[in-house]
């Protein structure tokens, strides 16, 4: 319980410390930033899975209330980018084992589920199934959303003006009871019914799935409030950061550097397929960053609420990158292992 506490009194300082200075999402970038700082300095930093998991649920039941029929019939229209999504997999795989076996030395099945760019979870059990180094797997894969999540809001900002200081829902207290009583319903269903089916990314798939159905019948009509929706980043930050608790000198030179640099390499790519379907006009260039950026589910989900972007288009890609990682990933590993 102690380490619990110290834990979110870090995350929390974070959270203080962004507010004071005016650097954008306090309530996400604080808790990353404080923990990793704490990490390094040697801090033994503990969450709560549990309530961490209920926390994405509120992302999920955000997606969810923002489905309107029409939304969901233009997404048959994302073809043209989706198909996209599994080359571009393709690409960082093809590029990212050889940076880690070659340049950095890690052994076959670390490199490839390093390379990955999946849910740190699954990647993290298939990297062990194949006899991988799961602490440098955590760690760079840590380090993947960590960058990708830090630079992500000052290239929104600085590039496209994009105001990332609104509320991200209106105050509680506005919101009906019945309809608050809705979410929570919708958050915990949803996650515990696709947690028993197996869905992978059951605490955010779930309840969106629910919730959008409950908006699609005109049954919930609002989104979760905005002190929900800060308390599901101060989580998740602090999730991210608590990853690098007990990292020593010896991995923050390798693991951690070639995390880095693998970074750099994920975002040029990115951008790459940015300018691509900018300069063939398929989708805005704001919502395509979002959507093909590699950082986790969730970290995606709270960029593309706080920056209003068109959520059914990058949940989609998200979506499609993971299920084709998860699903292939494996297949691909032992074709190229043998």
């Amino acid at each position: 319980m102690r380490q619990i506490a110290i834990t979110h009194a870090i995350a929390g300082f974070g959270v203080l410390s962004f507010h004071l200075i005016g650097l954008p999402l306090p309530w996400l970038l604080g808790p990353i930033v404080a923990c990793l700082i704490a990490a390094l300095l040697g801090a033994q930093m503990k969450s709560i899975p549990v309530l961490n998991n209920a926390m994405r649920s509120i992302l999920g039941v955000a997606v969810g209330a923002t489905f309107t029929t029409a939304l969901v019939i233009s997404m048959a229209g994302y073809w043209t980018t989706l198909i996209l999504v599994p080359v571009m997999v393709f690409l960082i795989g093809l590029v990212g084992v050889p940076y880690f076996q070659r340049l950095w030395g890690f052994d076959f099945a670390t490199s490839y589920y390093s390379a990955m760019p999946g849910g740190l979870q699954d990647m993290l059990l298939f990297g062990e199934d194949a006899g991988g180094d799961v602490r440098a797997l955590s760690l760079i894969h840590a380090t993947r959303v960590m960058v990708i999540v830090v630079a992500l809001p000052f290239i929104l900002k600085g590039y496209w003006g994009v105001d990332l200081s609104n509320p991200p829902g209106v105050p509680a207290a506005t919101l009906p009871l019945s309809q608050l009583a809705l979410m929570i319903v919708a958050g915990l269903a949803g996650w515990q019914i696709a947690k028993a089916v197996g869905l992978f990314g059951a605490s955010i798939l779930g309840p969106m799935i629910l919730a959008g159905m409950l908006a699609l019948t005109g049954i919930l009509e609002y989104r979760p409030p905005a002190e929900a929706i800060w308390a599901a980043q101060f989580f998740i930050g602090m999730t991210v950061g608590t990853k690098y608790a007990g990292v020593t000198g010896a991995e923050v030179r390798r693991d951690v550097a070639a995390a880095l640099g693998f970074c750099v390499i994920l975002l040029i790519l990115s951008a790459g397929f940015v300018e691509v379907i900018h300069l063939f006009a398929l989708a805005p260039p704001m919502e395509t960053l979002l959507a093909f950026a590699p950082g986790g589910q969730a970290e995606m989900t709270v960029l593309a609420l706080i920056a209003g972007a068109d959520m059914a288009f990058v949940i989609a890609h998200h979506v499609l990158r993971i299920v084709t990682v998860i699903v292939g990933a494996p297949i691909a590993a032992r074709l190229f292992s043998q």
